[in-house]
């Protein structure tokens, strides 16, 4: 199928700017506007249309080792603990690691791995100038002034930014990145793009188009790499999706579904919890039942999710299957109480999965079920009407002796 690059990214930077926020503390929209400024720094610089958009992409993605990681950076200007020096410089790591596979079309290397190096030769790994990758150079600058962006005070922050670019220019950056910078923050209508409601299209806007021909075993490697991302939000979600997909995967084996078909419910398993990462870690991690208000926000992932990827062209199939699992047969469900023959059978299936996989696990407040012990719940959910009873009895036939 044709596959849109961007519309995958862009749709994904969607739910990690949540990590961002979640983690960090930072404003909405984080790696998107960090994408954007990249992309006016590299060209300013000259790069290619290729390197252009795989600095959009790696921009876009540079802080996915956060969840990982468990980093929990400091505020500007404070020193860093020598265990969140090691944190830090670990979600440099694990990020590369991450995008490794991910179809960029210049083959870059190391520059996650170099994001936070300085050209002074001050950051993580010592290395100075031209030996870090020149697109870590422009990330590692875009994110310095996006941090230090504000949108409500335009014209004050202006100021604050041109005094920031004056202290940093040779230290941080180089002198040439630092004549594209200052021209951004002189540019008031790139205030204007930047802000949250504008940013997205804006980014849009000036990112290279570039389509892929993929099938959907090779946009699985893809959304596999998201997968891992967001099951690492939490220790005890750290297998839930990969679970999910090779659960999904050999029911759709027992059903006789096609390859494709196949390949997209292991796609939507990859990326049913996308919308996870919008969930605050203390609610993910509480150890105790949790508040009404806490479930509210729970439930809202499903809606995350769908939003997010509903913008993909191609994808309409795994949307409905991957946001529609946490719907009911009888209309309990959400987010938007779905019932019955609103669920189409891969639906149904990802709800039993989830279920199943779920109940398997160990969480914060109970352990892990036995097969036995699991199947027993989801034979009194069907027998309430909320799960399909036929389903049901496949799975317990199928994972018996298996989980």
């Amino acid at each position: 199928m044709r596959f849109s690059l961007n519309e995958f990214l862009i749709s994904v930077s969607f739910a990690l700017d949540f990590v961002e926020m979640d983690r960090l503390g930072r404003q909405s929209n984080h790696g998107k506007r960090t994408a954007f400024i990249s992309l006016y720094i590299a060209r300013e610089l000259g790069l290619s249309k290729e390197e252009l958009y795989d600095t959009a992409a790696l921009a876009m993605l540079h802080d996915n080792g956060l969840s990982e990681s468990s980093l929990y950076e400091v505020s500007a200007g404070e020193e860093l603990s020598v265990n969140q020096f090691e944190r830090s410089k670990a979600h440099c790591v694990i990020g590369e690691k991450n995008v490794k596979g991910y179809p960029f079309l210049t083959a870059p290397e190391n520059v996650i791995l170099y994001h936070h190096e300085r050209y002074n030769g001050s950051g993580f790994y010592g290395l100075s100038g031209d030996e870090i990758p020149l697109i870590s150079q422009i990330i590692a600058a875009a994110d310095g002034f996006e941090d230090r962006y504000q949108p409500d005070e335009a014209g004050n922050g202006k100021e604050i930014l041109v005094q920031w670019i004056k202290q940093e220019e040779g230290k941080v950056f180089s002198k040439d990145l630092g004549i594209a910078l200052r021209k951004m923050a002189e540019d008031l209508s790139i205030w204007e793009k930047m802000a949250d409601e504008n940013v997205g299209k804006a980014l849009s806007d000036v990112i290279p188009e570039f389509d892929c021909q993929l099938s959907f075993e090779e946009i699985q490697k893809i959304t596999k790499i998201f997968s891992r991302i967001i099951d690492s939000k939490s220790h005890f979600t750290k297998r839930h999706s990969s679970g999910l997909a090779e659960k999904a995967a050999a029911m759709a084996d027992y059903y006789g579904k096609d390859e494709e078909e196949r390949t997209k419910l292991i796609i939507a398993a990859d990326l049913h919890d996308l919308g996870k990462l919008a969930v605050p870690n203390s609610i993910l991690d509480c150890p105790r039942a949790l508040t009404d208000k806490e479930f509210k926000v729970v439930k809202k992932h499903v809606y995350y999710t769908r939003v997010a990827l509903e913008k993909i062209s191609g994808f309409e199939d795994i949307t409905e299957w991957a946001a529609n699992h946490h719907e009911k047969l009888n209309g309990k469900g959400y987010p938007f109480g779905k019932k019955g023959e609103a669920l189409d059978f891969n639906s149904r299936l990802m709800g039993c999965l989830d279920i199943y996989q779920a109940l398997t696990e160990e969480r914060p407040y109970r352990k892990g079920m036995a097969h036995g012990e699991a199947m027993k719940v989801l034979g009194n959910m069907a027998g309430m009407g909320m799960i399909d009873e036929g389903i049901v009895r496949d799975l317990d036939g199928v994972f018996e002796g298996v989980s």
